[in-house]
């Protein structure tokens, strides 16, 4: 088989942690065809790193060759001390905020309606994290964040997306070259793969950068309603819904949740990845 990196989410995607049922042996199944010759791992998640560790463990998930974390604003490699940012992209990134610090922006942001800060350690040096009031008012948001932040020519990606389990709307803002797929593709630049050779799976709103690309994706079956609709008009506007794949249960007698999702994607895109399971 010839080299293949598996970007992978982790809440709901990777780890089983929604309202919908996970296949039996589906984790054990994908962590069979993960240690075959020639694929490589990526987590890419929201999650900073501490708790992408944690998850490992609680959830007996085979160990990533990288993690990228805090919804892409990190890279992280593994090392013989460990875990350690990449350096390379920290300095890709630093750029677009003009060398202003975290706790310069979240001063200049404060005030803004809508706005709550998340607690200290979901913040980083290259991402702001807020919890939003249910009637925060989006588009007028994002021109007031805009607005603050322009004139310091400090430029910034701003991902909304909703934790289904706590219920509430979030807000990450990030410098305008992080994110998950610009940290996928970053990767992909500095190990030498092509877009043919990876694959993504997700399931949620900070997932839909990626998902909408011209990356091979999947999204798995158990994805809110809303993330699948948006998934699918966001593809067609961009032409790029060849490379999205909804997974829809069936594959290998799985439900296309989790684990299976991902299997299933590696299916559709890469069937010469698992030939033993058919």
């Amino acid at each position: 088989m010839r080299r293949l990196l598996l970007c992978t989410d982790l809440d709901r995607t990777l780890i089983p942690n929604g309202e919908q049922p996970e296949s039996e042996g589906a984790r054990a199944t994908l962590a069979r065809v993960l240690r075959q010759p020639g694929f490589s791992l990526a987590y890419v998640s929201g999650r900073h790193l501490a708790l992408i560790e944690q998850s490992i463990r609680d959830y007996d998930l085979p160990q990533p060759d990288w993690i990228i974390a805090d919804v892409g604003s990190s890279i992280h490699v593994k090392g013989g001390q460990g875990w350690s940012p990449l350096p390379a992209w920290s300095r890709h990134i630093d750029a677009d905020w003009q060398g202003c610090s975290a706790a310069r922006l979240r001063a200049l942001l404060g005030g803004c309606p809508g706005l709550v800060p998340q607690p200290e350690d979901r913040q980083n040096t290259h991402k702001l994290s807020f919890f939003l009031s249910p009637q925060a008012d989006l588009p007028a948001l994002t021109s007031a964040i805009h607005a603050r932040l322009e004139p310091l020519a400090i430029a910034t990606t701003l991902i909304f997306s909703h934790d289904e389990q706590a219920g509430v709307a979030l807000l990450d803002v990030l410098p305008q070259r992080a994110g998950k797929l610009h940290a996928v593709e970053f990767l992909m630049r500095e190990q030498g793969f092509a877009a043919d050779q990876t694959l993504y799976a997700g399931d949620s709103g900070n997932d839909l950068c990626v998902l909408t690309s011209a990356l091979p994706a999947a999204l798995v079956a158990n994805a809110h309603p809303d993330v699948v609709a948006q998934a699918v008009r966001e593809a067609a506007r961009k032409g790029t819904s060849e490379f999205l794949y909804l997974a829809r249960g069936g594959f290998l007698g799985m439900n296309g949740n989790y684990s299976a999702g991902i299997l299933e994607g590696i299916g559709h895109f890469h069937a010469e990845a698992i030939p033993e399971l058919d």
